[in-house]
């Protein structure tokens, strides 16, 4: 007889963090729709060439790590799901990581004419280092095991993103592209939660392995945070050396590898700090949002208010434990 199939009961949670999750995911849905990008346009003309380059193309990388995630990760990691309701989480995830995606399109849209979006993607889809770090991702999702994929994501959502982030923290800092940088504020919160959320499933996992089995999976941890890190540091000179930024994006970037380790429950691997990241881009990470009301045209029964403020605490956990 074929096994009956279970409806979801959200009235019986077997794991509180996934309702948890799902609620703080849900009160900050967003769309980037709302925010007025056209309003960065006279900070944009006044950008250099290099400038200009920079930001389209750090954008591009960006757009590539949210498609994986949105078109393989999710559905990887649901292969392994521990609850239903979990799943239901990875639902919303897929459904944000697409919408972030869909986000820098809008920017792009906003920023640069039509012949230099095409070649921003011919950019992205041929670039040797971006290339490289979606396929190991994307190898672990298709042949991983379920830790190992766990793994993989908190990497990509904690770590890889942040060499793109770095760029428009770097101009909100400085009172540039503010609106722009309000979209990159609004994945940073999306993302935070991800990677708190998918790190606390991975340790229910690896803690119910046996020592010698841990010890081995957090040897293959490290080895694939390091050629991450190996391949994330070319492709941060390759892309911060003519502005002189590279050194400052690197250490920007052993920091969030920390906190990555930090979300699967293992010791950082890099000896930086907050105390080490350029000041003017942790005060764009800390710095309130603009509480744009994002719902308010569309009707009360679907308004969720304002975009809440977003502080050091949510950048660094995202879901309080």
């Amino acid at each position: 007889m074929t096994e009956a199939y279970k409806a979801i009961n959200w009235n019986e949670i077997e794991d509180a963090i996934d309702k948890a999750t799902w609620e703080k995911l849900t009160e900050q849905f967003w769309l980037d729709t709302r925010i007025p990008l056209s309003n960065d346009l006279d900070d944009w003309r006044q950008m250099n060439t290099t400038e200009q380059y920079l930001v389209g193309h750090i954008f591009g990388g960006l757009t590539l790590l949210d498609t994986v995630q949105s078109q393989d990760g999710m559905s990887a990691l649901k292969k392994d799901i521990r609850t239903q309701q979990e799943e239901a989480v990875f639902n919303n995830i897929e459904f944000m990581e697409s919408v972030h995606a869909k986000s820098y399109s809008s920017i792009f849209e906003t920023l640069n004419t039509p012949a230099e979006i095409d070649e921003i993607f011919d950019w992205t889809n041929t670039n040797e280092f971006l290339q490289w770090k979606a396929q190991r991702i994307n190898g672990i999702y298709q042949t991983g095991t379920p830790l190992q994929k766990k793994i993989a994501s908190v990497f990509l959502e904690t770590f890889l993103f942040y060499s793109g982030f770095y760029t428009p923290l770097y101009y909100l800092g400085h009172n540039q592209l503010v609106n722009v940088a309000e979209i990159i504020k609004l994945i940073l919160r999306d993302e935070s939660v991800h990677g708190t959320y998918i790190g606390y499933k991975f340790q229910l996992g690896f803690n119910e392995l046996p020592e010698e089995e841990q010890e081995e999976l957090k040897g293959w941890m490290y080895d694939l945070l390091y050629d991450l890190y190996d391949n994330e540091e070319k492709y941060t000179h390759q892309m911060y050396d003519e502005i002189g930024w590279s050194e400052s994006v690197l250490t920007f970037l052993r920091y969030n590898a920390n906190k990555a380790l930090m979300n699967l429950g293992q010791d950082p691997m890099f000896p930086d700090g907050a105390d080490d990241v350029n000041p003017v881009v942790m005060n764009g990470i800390s710095t309130s949002t603009s509480n744009h009301d994002f719902f308010s045209q569309v009707g009360n029964g679907y308004r969720l208010g304002q975009v809440e403020v977003m502080d050091n605490d949510d950048y660094n956990y995202g879901l309080d434990k």
